[in-house]
């Protein structure tokens, strides 16, 4: 049987300005994995491709070993999805938006619901017209939560939280996954929330997958290096991902940690990367003068 949660093979969208291509990944169960990538990269897309709202050019999308396509109502009912843009009736107090919700999922937990609200300091009385951004992503994250997902799908749910309540969530997520049954899905341009709770990473740029790998795989292979522009020779350069040159030295990326060690060890600083570093200088690609 296999080990994945979600299997993606040859994924392909198309728009007008922009195209993922030829997409394939797997989301392992019983680990959060993070979907990198900036704005625009093709994370919400990918996530809608996978949900089955939206129908995609070519490829094929799996979960839970079944296809989204043939079995679409019986996968989402082991899913949680919480968005970055809620879908809620404004007009609609919180309890009578759960009304709505609730019947749609046969082990629907009020207790836990009601729980779930209390921690998010969330009355059911309030008009979700009132609500602020960050409010309405904690409801939607109780209505989630309160169903018992296998699976916990979320697109930029950090977006708009004040950073008191970004911390709670990442604690509330690491708590979920004390079951080994649970998987979560977290995208985000927001890296730092992933430095702390994700186990796998997968990076999206220009719709294109760059790496979908543990993070300990990751930080072995990159690195960040810091030196005097004397030594980017053209061997060097060949080694770089992504460089930033200015007049006092420059700074780059490379994906070959073991490859610059042994031509640049004492000659440059070379440091662990943080995931904004890996995303913002692979986007900057060429060299970049200052």
């Amino acid at each position: 049987m296999s080990n994945n949660v979600i299997e993606i093979h040859n994924l392909t969208k198309r728009f007008k300005q922009f195209s993922l291509e030829n997409v394939s990944l797997d989301i392992k169960q019983g680990f959060i994995t993070g979907l990198i990538g900036a704005n625009g990269a093709g994370k919400s897309t990918l996530i809608r491709l996978a949900m089955g709202m939206a129908v995609p050019a070519a490829g094929e999308v799996r979960i839970f070993g079944q296809s989204i396509k043939e079995q679409e109502a019986d996968i989402k009912e082991r899913i949680g999805f919480v968005a970055d843009d809620s879908h809620f009736y404004e007009h609609l107090t919180i309890r009578t938006m759960k009304g709505i919700y609730a019947p749609f999922y046969k082990n629907w937990d009020e207790t836990l619901f009601k729980r779930n609200l209390e921690r998010f300091e969330l009355s059911p009385k309030t008009k979700i017209k009132s609500l602020s951004k960050g409010m309405k992503m904690k409801f939607s994250l109780a209505l989630a939560l309160s169903h018992k997902a296998d699976l916990l799908i979320m697109d930029e749910p950090t977006a708009g939280l004040d950073p008191v309540f970004r911390r709670e969530l990442l604690d509330i997520l690491a708590d979920l996954m004390l079951d080994e049954r649970k998987s979560i899905l977290f995208s985000t341009h927001i890296t730092t929330d992933l430095d702390r709770v994700a186990d796998y990473i997968a990076f999206l740029h220009k719709g294109k997958l760059v790496f979908n790998e543990s993070k300990e795989q990751i930080f072995d292979r990159y690195a960040m290096i810091r030196g005097d522009n004397e030594l980017l020779d053209a061997d060097v350069r060949k080694l770089f991902v992504g460089i930033k040159e200015t007049a006092v030295g420059f700074e780059a990326l490379t994906n070959n940690r073991s490859a610059v060690e042994a031509l640049l060890s004492g000659h440059a600083h070379i440091e662990r990367p943080t995931l904004e570093d890996i995303m913002f200088l692979t986007a900057k690609g060429a060299a970049t003068h200052v």
